[in-house]
């Protein structure tokens, strides 16, 4: 079997599909590994250690493409990548196709079989989206406490105050892993932070882990217009497995911000909960709108590539070995997680979120392996 990993061609995406550790592995397993000439130097990976593993080094991605049974990515493809699409080949990437018709057509059209990071679920929890959430959370915080300086559009908020003068105050749409690493960020910079869920479980989760310094409050839309007119940094950091993110902020609650408040949405790459929110990329990451700073980059972790690939890579090796060591279709068949990511195969959408978003008629894998 040939594994081949492209370079990522999104706008400032630094991240690999593939690192040296991982492809040894395959190697260990008979696959052939093809990786694109310094595809891992934006994640301080040389040509010559992917290499030293066992992996071949390709000029183009266009013989990637061309060779590879599986191909390992990160991001999304991008349009200029759909015409090397191949019929019954494997692709491994990070999909968001709830908030990607145009990609969702493509893949169709070309019967790609397409299994999505973001929806292979174990117990109800998304262990591969799970380590660039970590990583988007706490740079919520980052990028939020940076667009606050008067320079950058925001109110010249400091996020922890100083004595005599009021904390920053942030609130967080959303208390999964996403909104659990950006209190985590918030609190530690000596912000005021209040958590919104509609999970009271999560809520309790929530009071216990930080001691009660995190107000909690139950979401609801009277809960968010209230608390969004006093905000200063506002994330959000909702999900729905494989499905669009839910519009839980309008225009109307933005025009009841103070001016140069600042909202980061990390929901954005599964089409946002702001009403106001596009996709930005690391270039131009923000806009404004009624004096509001939007921050939009949907490719956060790309910015910390280095971490941000290694994290990854531990988390999807596993299931990329397994494919190579039991065969593509043996493995989804034996694994409800991988069953769970399949989100295209043989023109039909596999995923009954996905399928939904897109108002496509959904498929049951399992007629069609």
């Amino acid at each position: 079997m040939i594994v081949g990993c492209p370079k990522e061609i999104k706008t400032l995406e630094n991240r690999v599909g593939l690192i040296p550790a991982t492809v040894r592995s395959l190697v260990a397993n008979n696959a052939r590994v093809l990786v694109e000439k310094g595809a891992g130097l934006g994640s301080n990976i040389s040509d010559q250690a992917y290499v030293d593993a066992g992996a071949t080094i390709v000029n183009s991605a266009k013989e990637i493409w061309a060779a590879a049974d599986i191909i390992a990515k990160v991001k999304e493809p991008l349009p200029e990548e759909f015409g090397l699409f191949r019929e019954h080949q494997v692709l491994y990437t990070f999909l968001h196709l709830a908030a990607e018709a145009e990609l969702a057509e493509a893949l169709l059209k070309h019967k790609v079989t397409a299994i999505g990071y973001e929806t292979i679920e174990v117990n109800g929890q998304l262990p591969l989206l799970k380590p660039m959430s970590e990583v988007a959370g706490r740079m919520a915080v980052q990028v939020g406490a940076f667009c606050l300086e008067n320079q950058n559009g925001g109110k010249g908020i400091l996020l922890g105050g100083v004595p005599g003068v009021s904390k920053g105050r942030v609130l967080i749409l959303g208390a999964g892993v996403v909104g659990k690493n950006a209190a985590k960020m918030a609190l530690g910079l000596g912000a005021q932070v209040t958590m919104m869920d509609i999970s009271a479980s999560r809520l309790e989760e929530i009071d216990d882990l930080f001691l009660g310094q995190v107000e909690t409050v139950y979401s609801s839309t009277h809960a968010i217009e209230n608390y969004i007119a006093q905000a200063d940094l506002v994330i959000g950091a909702v999900l729905l497995h494989g499905a669009r993110a839910p519009r839980l902020v309008t225009k109307e609650m933005i025009k009841t911000m103070s001016k140069g408040s600042v909202i980061v949405d990390v929901s954005v790459d599964q089409g946002g909960c702001v009403e106001t929110m596009k996709r930005t990329m690391h270039d131009a990451p923000t806009y404004l709108v009624d004096g509001i700073v939007h921050y939009g980059v949907a490719n956060m972790p790309g910015a910390v590539a280095c971490t941000s690939t290694f994290a990854l890579s531990h988390a999807t090796s596993l299931y990329l070995i397994q494919m190579v060591k039991e065969g593509v279709f043996e493995a989804i068949s034996k694994s409800n997680a991988l069953k769970k990511g399949l989100n295209t195969l043989a023109g039909h959408i596999t995923h009954a979120e996905v399928a939904g978003a897109l108002g496509k008629k959904y498929q049951a894998p399992e007629l069609l392996m």
